[in-house]
């Protein structure tokens, strides 16, 4: 199965996110923050990043624009999740280079079949 990374400051949000991608049988990689999320992303090259917009060192806009720029992880796909739902934060997370947006709170249930959708489309 697909491994993770999942980034958050939120130990709640985070805790939620892990158990139900482990549960679904993923494997996880975990950041608390986006300067850690960014130093995983490129030792553990996960499958699929999942990025909470605001975290403490480094916003996940920074850490998908970093992905993009290094060749060894810009075709890692990405989902930003947070609580921002305005058009233009939307769209800087698409700007950013991120292949999902889903706002807070959302379902985790939702959050697992975007991840495989954007899994699919990326052919992993």
């Amino acid at each position: 199965m697909a491994r993770v990374l999942v980034a958050d400051d939120d130990p709640v949000t985070r805790e939620l996110i892990i158990y139900k991608l482990e549960a679904e049988g993923y494997d996880t990689v975990v950041a608390e923050d986006g300067t850690s999320a960014l130093a995983l992303a490129r030792e553990q090259a996960p499958d699929i990043a999942v990025l909470d917009v605001h975290m403490p060192g480094m916003s996940g806009f920074d850490v998908c624009r970093m992905l993009r720029a290094d060749p060894a992880v810009a075709r890692m796909p990405v989902i930003m999740l947070t609580a921002s739902v305005q058009e233009a934060d939307i769209s800087t997370g698409f700007d950013s280079g991120a292949d999902d947006y889903v706002p807070k709170p959302f379902s985790p249930r939702e959050l697992v079949s975007r991840i495989q959708a954007v899994l699919a489309r990326a052919g992993t």
